[in-house]
């Protein structure tokens, strides 16, 4: 059945917007030349201007070079910047079409663009979304990342921009032969585009059980659990995170809102999560540093500091003004 357009544009949203969360955040790539350097160092700290300026600077003295504008669309997609990302990562691609990890990112240039356009264009964008994911698996079978990505894209889209389950199995299954943690990763990321949150919760247990090796897949799961306020499951995933990415600063994030769940050892929550936000990176693939900062607002109340805990909710709405847990907080503690 053809799904009105109101309600295909929805379904479009909700799947780009996300688009992917399966979808691993490549490293910056390591570049002989000064500037090139820079822009590494800059994208480590989070700095995606600067790192865009002296990409751009590079690319006009080495224009046929696609790392340069794959590592360029990136950067621009952290800024926001989508019609200039897809532009780069259309350049990439032109430059080195036989690249698995740019078609890829590509189909993720296109579904960010998708997300911020009227029903009419994300349709278009979406079927790109899907061919490039497709080509990314078809150019390199070891593609891990860009399997997952096509997974989600065939669970979460409809029909009409060549969505379905049915399409997914295969994928599914070749992934499971791989790694048994991808595999389960995969079934319960399908599982969850369907809202079957049961089996979803089942597949992703048992992929923390099986030596999962990507960060981008187990901190997925984090964000995942953390919504559904487990944990125990968060205590796992920080343990997996550590095991794949010892210096990821995600695991200290997870582990401390696991302390703050269970309400227990509260002051290693605090030290974890203020570790965090002086080491990770603003990045989308990152909580968000007023997610933490919310949370050390409520660890400081349960310790009995009132005063941290408002400095705490007022850093939040520094942030994020509109945050309704942070405001109802500061109203209870008589702050604003």
């Amino acid at each position: 059945m053809k799904l009105p357009e109101t309600i295909l544009a929805a379904v479009l949203i909700a799947f780009l917007a996300g688009a992917s969360p399966a979808a691993e955040q490549a490293a910056a790539p390591a570049f002989p030349s000064p500037a090139m350097a820079g822009a590494r160092q800059a994208w480590d700290a989070g700095q995606y201007e600067k790192a865009a300026q002296l990409l751009q600077a590079a690319a006009a003295g080495d224009a046929r070079n696609g790392e340069i504008y794959h590592f360029l669309s990136q950067c621009q997609m952290e800024l926001g910047r989508y019609d200039a990302a897809v532009e780069s990562a259309e350049r990439a691609v032109a430059l080195a079409p036989g690249s698995s990890l740019y078609h890829q990112w590509l189909g993720r240039a296109y579904g960010e663009k998708a997300d911020r356009s009227s029903w009419f264009s994300a349709l278009g964008l979406a079927k790109k979304t899907r061919k490039e994911f497709e080509m990314a698996v078809q150019l390199d079978d070891l593609n891990i990342s860009a399997r997952q990505n096509l997974i989600e894209f065939y669970c979460a889209a409809p029909g009409i921009v060549g969505g379905g389950e049915d399409k997914a199995q295969a994928h599914i299954a070749r992934l499971a032969a791989l790694d048994a943690a991808e595999g389960h990763y995969a079934r319960g990321n399908c599982r969850r585009q369907k809202k079957d949150f049961a089996a979803t919760d089942r597949e992703f247990t048992q992929a923390l059980e099986s030596a999962p090796k990507s960060p981008e897949r187990i901190y997925d799961m984090g964000d995942y659990f953390f919504q559904g306020k487990r944990g125990t499951l968060l205590e796992k995933v920080a343990e997996a995170g550590v095991k794949a990415a010892p210096g990821d600063a995600r695991a200290e994030f997870y582990r401390g809102a696991a302390c703050f769940l269970k309400n227990e050892k509260l002051e290693e929550a605090e030290r974890m999560l203020r570790s965090y936000l002086a080491r990770a990176p603003v990045r989308s693939d990152y909580p968000r540093p007023a997610a933490a900062r919310l949370l050390l607002g409520h660890v400081c109340e349960r310790l009995g500091r009132n005063a941290d805990a408002r400095k705490e909710y007022q850093g939040v709405l520094r942030d994020d003004a509109k945050n309704q847990e942070a405001q109802e907080a500061l109203r209870r503690l008589g702050g604003n």
